[in-house]
C-alpha cells in the first residue's frame, strides 16, 4: 500500500471523525480520562522554554477545554484519538496505563500528540491570527445601497461592494461609534460638522463639538479569509481543515458564516484601527455578561496599561428595527475562546515570532526562522497581501 503523506492521512481522518454523531456517555467519560492522562503525562512546558516556543500539550488541553458543546467535544476527542491511533470504541484504561509504562508507547504517545498539536496550529491558529484583521475598508455603502442589499441575495455582489455595504451598515447599526472605546466616526463627524456646524448632533442627538472622534474600520468577528474560495471557486485543504477544526469549538456554526454570510453584520463590529488590530490579533475579547442580552466584558490580554480603559462592561447598540442583525455572540463567543487557548498555550506570542519573519526575513538570533510558515499561509491563500502591517506589537 502506497505511504500517505501525514497531513493528507491526518485531514482524511479528521473529514471521517468529523462526520460521526456523539458518543454513548460510557465511551466519553473513558476517553476523556486517557485524554487527559496523556496531555498530563507530557506536562507544562518546561521552565526555560524559549519565548520562541509554545506548549503543545497546553494547546490540545485549552482547545478541547474550550469546546463550546458535548458534540464539538465529542468531535474533538474522536479526533484526537484518530491521531494516536487508537480505536476510541475500544479505548481500554487498563491496557492504557500500562502501555504508558513503556517508554516506546510513551514516545510514540509523545509523537502523536505533537502531530496534533501542530495540525491544529497550522492549519487553525496560525491562519486565524495572521489574517485576523485583514479586512478591506472600502468607502461605506449609501443608506440607499445597504437597504436595498440587505433585502436581496448577497451571492452575486462583488466582494469590495459586499464589504462596503458592510461597513455602511455595521456603522449605522453602532450609532457611528466604535463598539469598544464609543468614539465616534471621525469622518462622518467631519461631515456633519460641516453641514451643520456648531449644530452638529451625534446619533444620540448630543453635540458633536467635543466629543473624541477617529477614523473607524470594520472588523470581523471570525475572519473573512477562513470561506474565501481560490481561483477554482473551491477552499484550499488549509480552509477545509480549519473549518473541521471550528466544529471542535462550536459543531454546527460553520454553515452560518459560510460563502458570503461570512461577510453580513453579525460577524462584524466597527473598531478604531488599533483595536481592529487587537481584536483581529485575539488579544482583545468579549466575555458574555450572564443574564444581559449583547451585553458583554471586554478585556485584553495586552500587558496593563496598552488599553488603559480595559476591561469595561458595553452593552451593544442595536438598529432601531433589528433590521441590521446584532454581533452575534455565538461568533464572539467562539473568538473569545480562540484567544484564550493562544494566550494560556503561548501559542499567540509564538504565531507573532513568526509573523515577525514578514518584516525581517532570514535567519533570527536564536536560529529560528517562520519563512515555511508563511510560504504555507500565501499559497493556502490566507494572506491578502505582501505585507501584514502589525500596530503595537
Amino acid at each position: 500500500m502506497a505511504q500517505r503523506h501525514p497531513h493528507q492521512a491526518s485531514l482524511e481522518g479528521i473529514i471521517n471523525v468529523s462526520a460521526s454523531g456523539p458518543l454513548i456517555a460510557t465511551q466519553r467519560a473513558r476517553a476523556m480520562r486517557i485524554f487527559y492522562s496523556i496531555v498530563d503525562s507530557f506536562g507544562p512546558p518546561p521552565s526555560n522554554q524559549r519565548p520562541s516556543e509554545y506548549s503543545r500539550p497546553l494547546l490540545v488541553r485549552y482547545t478541547y477545554e474550550f469546546s463550546r458543546s458535548e458534540l464539538s467535544q465529542d468531535t474533538f476527542l474522536r479526533a484526537f484519538f484518530e491521531f494516536m491511533k487508537w480505536d476510541i470504541a475500544e479505548a481500554d484504561e487498563a491496557k492504557f496505563n500500562i502501555n504508558l509504562e513503556n517508554e516506546a508507547v510513551k514516545h510514540e504517545l509523545h509523537t502523536n500528540l505533537n502531530l496534533f498539536a501542530d495540525f491544529l496550529f497550522d492549519n487553525f491558529f496560525l491562519p486565524l491570527k495572521a489574517c485576523g484583521f485583514q479586512t478591506a475598508q472600502p468607502t461605506p455603502a449609501h443608506l440607499s445601497v445597504i437597504e436595498k442589499a440587505l433585502r436581496g441575495p448577497q451571492e452575486f455582489i462583488a466582494t469590495t461592494d459586499r464589504l462596503s455595504v458592510l461597513r455602511g451598515s455595521c456603522l449605522i447599526r453602532d450609532h457611528n461609534r466604535c463598539v469598544i472605546s464609543r468614539a465616534f466616526d471621525g469622518k462622518e463627524a467631519l461631515t456633519r460638522i460641516r453641514r451643520d456646524g456648531v449644530d452638529a448632533q451625534d446619533d444620540e442627538g448630543h453635540p458633536l463639538h467635543g466629543q473624541s472622534s477617529t477614523l473607524l474600520e470594520v472588523a470581523h468577528i471570525i475572519p473573512h479569509s477562513l470561506t474565501q474560495a481560490n481561483a477554482n471557486a473551491e477552499l484550499d485543504d488549509s480552509k477545509k481543515a480549519a473549518l473541521l477544526i471550528l466544529k471542535m469549538f462550536d459543531y454546527d456554526v460553520s454553515h452560518i458564516i459560510d460563502g458570503v454570510n461570512i461577510d453580513r453584520p453579525f460577524n462584524a463590529m466597527s473598531l478604531t484601527r488599533d483595536l481592529h488590530t487587537y481584536f483581529g490579533n485575539f488579544e482583545v475579547f468579549f466575555q458574555a455578561v450572564p443574564g444581559q442580552d449583547h451585553t458583554y466584558l471586554i478585556d485584553t490580554f495586552l500587558p496593563q496599561g496598552i488599553l488603559h480603559y480595559l476591561p469595561v462592561n458595553r452593552s451593544l447598540y442595536l438598529a432601531a428595527d433589528r433590521h441590521i442583525d446584532a454581533p452575534s455572540p455565538r461568533l464572539l463567543a467562539i473568538h473569545c475562546a480562540i484567544a484564550h487557548v493562544l494566550h494560556l498555550s503561548a501559542a499567540g506570542e509564538y504565531i507573532e515570532h513568526i509573523l515577525g519573519d514578514m518584516e525581517d526575513f532570514g535567519v533570527r538570533e536564536d536560529g529560528s526562522t517562520g519563512l515555511g510558515y508563511l510560504v504555507k499561509l500565501r499559497f493556502g491563500g490566507w494572506l491578502d497581501r505582501g505585507d501584514r502591517k502589525r500596530t503595537g506589537n
